[in-house]
């Protein structure tokens, strides 16, 4: 009985492991590479890269860009991510061409809260409110209305 009473310790342990949260490291790493890959299909210059992630130093950036493994990323920024990962997902889901949807990004819009100008104007307005406020126009697209 002794080896069913460690099986099933030895599962609930593998169980517990394979559910846990991933580290802040883990999660860096994710979003670094997750915003780099995003950031060449938008065709962002570093200096919006900056502005999107919430203006870090530039040496900074640059090495979280060549070890991602290495970022230790804080919540503003792992939000801001979190954010252009939504925004992106809805454009992906909307449109079912990605060139269209990434192209979306940079065309003006005719939305009050656009103004004319492009999704990306507003957010490169340097607040983690600016992404949100896309990200929450794009989920309410993507639910059915453009509001």
């Amino acid at each position: 009985m002794k080896w069913l009473r460690d099986a099933g310790n030895a599962m609930t342990t593998q169980a517990a492991e394979s559910q846990r949260e991933p580290s802040p490291s883990q999660l860096g790493a994710a979003g670094i590479r997750a915003f780099t890959r995003l950031a060449g299909l938008w065709g962002l210059s570093v200096e919006e890269q900056l502005l999107l992630l919430g203006e870090p130093a530039r040496s900074t950036f640059f090495a979280w860009r060549k070890h991602p493994e290495r970022a230790s990323l804080s919540k503003d920024t792992l939000e801001r991510i979190s954010n252009l990962l939504g925004i992106y997902k809805a454009l992906q889901i909307l449109f079912p061409d990605p060139a269209v949807a990434d192209a979306w990004v940079r065309k003006p819009n005719a939305a009050p809260m656009f103004a004319d100008r492009s999704a990306l104007d507003r957010m490169l307005g340097g607040n983690v409110s600016d992404l949100d406020a896309v990200r929450r126009y794009m989920d309410a697209a993507r639910g059915g209305g453009w509001s």
